[in-house]
């Protein structure tokens, strides 16, 4: 039960390092059963739908991540939609786990700010400290984002 506020922080981070992978690996999680939702107004994130929308969101999130006019992730749009987005993953967590949505939905929007903010500092610094292209940080990114967030849901 203690490491509960740290999934629903966690998977805000998620959401603020990439936006749409939170919501996939939610929905995924929730349409295999490892997140129980049923019963709950948040029911629709594990429906075929929400996986099949989340998860070509996500996609398409890893590849126009790498545009370069892509606006930075702390532009005020897409900010906001981080924080709306943590929130709803946090919500999710916390419902599965018999929390009360409102401190599920907080605990997801701290870790979307953080996730956000932390993490175009830390792929900004290490694009500079390691001297690569972007690219090579921004795919590692996409990675520790998938990883972490499968880690989180799956935790029991």
């Amino acid at each position: 039960m203690d490491h509960l506020w740290l999934t629903r922080v966690g998977i805000g981070i998620v959401a603020g390092l990439r936006s749409m992978t939170a919501p996939a690996v939610v929905s995924w999680a929730a349409h295999l059963g490892w997140l129980h939702l049923q019963g709950s107004p948040l029911a629709f994130v594990g429906s075929t739908a929400a996986v099949a929308i989340f998860s070509l969101l996500a996609v398409s999130e890893y590849v126009l991540d790498k545009l370069p006019q892509t606006p930075r992730r702390t532009a005020p749009v897409g900010f906001t939609a981080r924080i709306i987005v943590g929130g709803l993953c946090g919500a999710c967590v916390g419902v599965s786990a018999g929390q009360p949505f409102l401190f599920g939905a907080l605990l997801g929007v701290v870790g979307a700010v953080i996730g956000t903010l932390g993490g175009y500092q830390l792929r900004t610094q290490l694009v500079r400290a390691l001297k690569v292209n972007d690219i090579f940080v921004a795919i590692a990114e996409d990675l520790a984002a998938i990883g972490l967030g499968v880690f989180l849901v799956s935790i029991r």
